[in-house]
């Protein structure tokens, strides 16, 4: 069973690309429409996707890290924190991925990195001084989990891909802004089709590709639950964690933002006051995942 999760997950990630790819195409096909030269247009939004996809997935989990403003921990000041990886990773049979902190009051954690070789797991002070140690057990076996099944590869290239897309039909918005009435306009009611399609679509790719990404995260997290309590044996540990976040009075999670929020073990952005942030929901329903737990 875990082997089929792992070789659905890099069958996933190659298919999200293959999708993606497609999406980037279309939309520099209408970049290039507008400004009279299609090809080009999907020639050029070819080579950025080429020269960026690489670049983010490659550095996106140092960038990830970065933005979070995590903290590499210590065994002088985290002995139960690194002594927890370290054991739940003897466990999984995996390498002990790097272990970090982030100085924030939220009870959450998230896993990032693109294979177990260099992954990395990171926790909030919030969860080492709110959560008992069974629960924190639960939570970085559900975070191990995501390393073991190489979610976190599926949803680093979500991440990357989404970004890019959005960042491309952004471009595509901008510059219809600021090029209208510089061009000639004789156009035939054929290419002005195509153009309406590709503002439609510069418009909902981004939200596309929003939506595509959150459903990837969504189904992983009720499987990383399972798979994490298998991990502990202890369905209970992560059942209770997951009820102390759902009941924390401060969720938010300061330096989180909508690109990152899918990786988290729980919605960073609940509690935030930007309509956008709780537009879109990363994540299933803690009392779905709660309920799922206490029935096993």
């Amino acid at each position: 069973m875990l082997y089929e999760q792992i070789a659905s997950n890099k069958r996933k990630s190659f298919l999200l690309v293959f999708l993606f790819f497609i999406i980037i195409f279309a939309l520099g096909y209408a970049i290039g429409l507008y400004w009279a030269n299609p090809y080009a247009g999907m020639i050029i939004a070819g080579m950025f996707a080429i020269f960026y996809v690489p670049l983010a997935y490659f550095s996106g989990d140092s960038m990830i890290l970065s933005m979070s403003g995590a903290r590499l921990a210590t065994k002088k000041d985290n002995a139960y924190l690194v002594n927890t990886v370290e054991g739940l990773a003897i466990a999984a049979g995996i390498p002990t991925p790097k272990i970090y902190v982030i100085n924030d009051t939220a009870i959450n954690a998230f896993a990032t990195g693109r294979k177990p070789e260099n992954a990395a797991i990171t926790v909030t002070t919030g969860a080492l001084e709110k959560l008992k140690r069974i629960e924190l057990e639960g939570v970085i076996a559900h975070e191990m989990s995501h390393i073991k099944n190489y979610d976190i590869r599926l949803m680093m290239l979500a991440v990357v891909l989404a970004g890019l897309v959005t960042l491309l039909g952004d471009f595509f918005l901008r510059s219809m802004w600021y090029g209208r009435g510089s061009r000639d306009d004789n156009k035939g009611g054929g290419a002005a089709i195509f153009l309406l399609i590709g503002i439609a679509l510069a418009i909902l790719a981004p939200i596309i590709s929003e939506l595509l990404k959150l459903a990837i995260s969504r189904k992983r997290e009720f499987l990383a639950d399972a798979d994490g309590a298998l991990l502990t044996r202890y369905p209970k540990g992560l059942a209770d964690a997951l009820k102390r976040i759902k009941e924390d009075k401060d969720p938010y999670v300061d330096t989180a933002n909508r690109a990152t929020a899918c990786l988290y073990i729980s919605n960073p952005l609940r509690g935030s006051k930007k309509f956008l942030d709780g537009l879109f929901s990363t994540h299933p329903p803690l009392e779905q995942r709660i309920k799922n737990l206490e029935a096993m």
